[in-house]
């Protein structure tokens, strides 16, 4: 199988040809800026001690500091984390805001940890990397298996080493540390706002809409929740486990409580506590992606749709919430077929994008209500939305050509205003 990274800039020299760009930007893009591999010891409940492996990448920071997640997952990598950097470069280009890409993660199963190990954990990882981040070079945030409370930890353990309260250091923090209302679902939000601006471009009714997400976890519940509200009709959903499916659609807000209390997704209605199963079919999370479905959303990991399975695949309209959830052979398979989808760079920006809101707000001691970030989220998703369809308009190309193109642009004008082998050459 083709390296994730190298998957990764295989999109970056389709959309080259496109794009007004000098090429010495393509060159820098490239190659990471900076990568850093640790050792992370962990004190287990028992006395023994672990040795865990860690990674913090920085990629581009033409535009600004690096800004991305930290991720807990048994099969993190260097090459994921290397790619999943890029993207991020690419996000914060795209939604224009002055970032450069980074990424982090730990190789370890978190389920497997007590959650006083998981703190400990948290805490180790920080104290191998303090030097290399910073609210003014790098700056983590949430991504799979970490949360709000573990930023907190990890926030809580910089400022310690650096014996000052460091709020900016981190995003996605809980409210009572610095965190911003509208953070906690901006990721399934920022999905949510794309969808609906395919619904203003094509006049749905809702409630005839269709919809599978595959993932249940932050991205995919509120993406889910959000559609429930507006009528459409989610008729499958899916954890780790597998998932299930009702074709007269499932009640959301109950399956989130159920899965709240039990960790089981399953066809449920609650009322209050009591949960009461109702008629469904269980499938696998293969099965999911080819179900006769309007709107897929692959909300889970990289690497689900493939050349193997993207001639199944059903949905006219598909929304990466999950970071490179499509091989480029399949999204080649896709466009052939008609569907359109949402590439990953532009779906799930949402996420950083309240990262960024949270990381001013920090700086400057001014919060902001709920209903401003979801507004202030809204606009920036519709706008920068619009822009990269309507130079997938203007190229005809897919519409993930078409994100890298709006990236690209933006980042070659930092590149050149830096100078490059043209500015030399006449001086």
């Amino acid at each position: 199988m083709t390296a994730l990274f190298d998957s990764a800039l295989s999109h970056l020299d389709q959309a080259a040809s496109l794009a007004d760009i000098d090429q010495e930007a393509i060159l820098r893009l490239k190659s990471p800026k900076s990568m850093l591999c640790v050792s992370v010891p962990l004190r287990r409940d028992d006395g023994s001690l672990s040795i865990y492996q860690g990674f913090r990448v920085q990629h581009d920071s033409t535009r600004g500091p690096t800004k991305g997640g930290i991720r807990f997952h048994p099969d993190v990598s260097l090459d994921e984390v290397k790619a999943l950097a890029f993207w991020m470069t690419m996000k914060c280009a795209i939604m224009n805001i002055p970032y450069g890409g980074g990424k982090g993660g730990v190789s370890v199963d978190p389920k497997g940890l007590s959650n006083m190990e998981i703190e400990r954990l948290s805490r180790s990882y920080i104290k191998q990397i303090c030097d290399f981040i910073g609210p003014d070079r790098d700056i983590p945030a949430p991504d799979v298996y970490t949360n709000a409370k573990i930023m907190g930890w990890m926030m809580d353990e910089y400022s310690n080493i650096k014996r000052q309260y460091t709020p900016a250091v981190i995003t996605g923090k809980p409210i009572p540390l610095g965190g911003s209302l509208g953070r906690n679902d901006a990721t399934g939000r920022g999905g949510y706002y794309c969808i609906k601006e395919l619904e203003r471009m094509h006049q749905w009714d809702p409630k005839n809409i269709t919809v599978a997400i595959q993932g249940f976890g932050n991205a995919g519940r509120h993406v889910a929740a959000l559609l429930h509200q507006d009528g459409y009709k989610i008729v499958a959903i899916s954890d780790s486990k597998g998932a299930v499916y009702r074709k007269e659609g499932l009640d959301i807000p109950s399956c989130i409580f159920h899965k709240t209390q039990s960790r089981k997704v399953e066809a449920v209605y609650c009322d209050d506590s009591v949960c009461t199963q109702v008629e469904a079919d269980y499938m696998s999370n293969e099965a999911l992606l080819e179900l006769d479905v309007d709107i897929l959303i692959p909300a889970a990991l990289e690497n689900v749709l493939t050349e193997k399975n993207a001639d199944q695949v059903k949905a006219q309209y598909i929304v990466e919430l999950a970071n490179g959830p499509t091989t480029p052979e399949a999204g080649e398979i896709l466009h052939k077929k008609g569907s359109l989808l949402v590439p990953d760079i532009l779906a799930n920006a949402g996420g950083v994008t309240v990262s960024y809101y949270e990381w001013l707000q920090n700086k400057s001691g001014l919060y902001w209500s709920e209903k401003e970030v979801h507004d202030r989220l809204q606009d920036k998703m519709a706008m920068e939305f619009n822009a990269v369809y309507q130079l997938m308009e203007q190229h005809q190309c897919t519409m993930r050509t078409a994100a890298y193109v709006h990236a690209l642009n933006r980042l070659s004008e930092a590149v050149v205003a830096q100078g490059t082998q043209h500015y030399y050459e006449m001086a």
